[in-house]
């Protein structure tokens, strides 16, 4: 069974040559500016990792010390019951830290696999152009 790729030849007489290598230079700028942008969004990542994991251990420390403070309180004094409201004020904190830093992780993932499609894709219009180059080209009278 033969397969065809067939896609819309927006270039296909030896005139649309100009056009064709300024759309040409403008995907190959194109691939390099999305290659740099996914890059340094995969060198983050390792960043944004730690410090979700971090946050996360200290939301698990602050959740443990206020369970302590928590019930030396209900069988403590005022001074106790404030410390115990305050304990767990800061519990609350470092889980909203935790929530935050792991939420960063996911928009960074996303950024990456956009990126990754976008870079798809523009190759996949560098390797359309030069099918249509290579159509052109062989429409010439050096070339038969």
């Amino acid at each position: 069974m033969l397969t065809i790729t067939v896609f819309a030849q927006k270039y296909k007489t030896p005139s649309d040559t100009g056009k064709l290598n300024a759309e040409y230079v403008k995907v190959q700028n194109n691939i390099a500016d999305l290659s740099a942008k996914l890059s340094t969004a995969q060198g983050d990542l390792p960043g944004y990792q730690t410090k979700a994991v971090n946050a996360g251990n200290d939301a698990q420390t602050a959740a443990a010390t206020n369970g302590t403070t928590s019930s030396k309180a209900s069988s403590g004094n005022l001074q106790d019951s404030k410390d115990a409201k305050k304990s767990a004020g800061d519990a609350y904190d470092k889980a909203k830290d935790a929530r935050s830093a792991n939420n960063n992780v996911g928009k960074q993932n996303e950024k990456i696999r956009k990126l990754t499609n976008q870079l798809k894709d523009q190759r996949q219009r560098l390797s359309d152009l030069d099918q249509m180059r290579a159509a052109i080209n062989a429409q010439l009278p050096n070339h038969q």
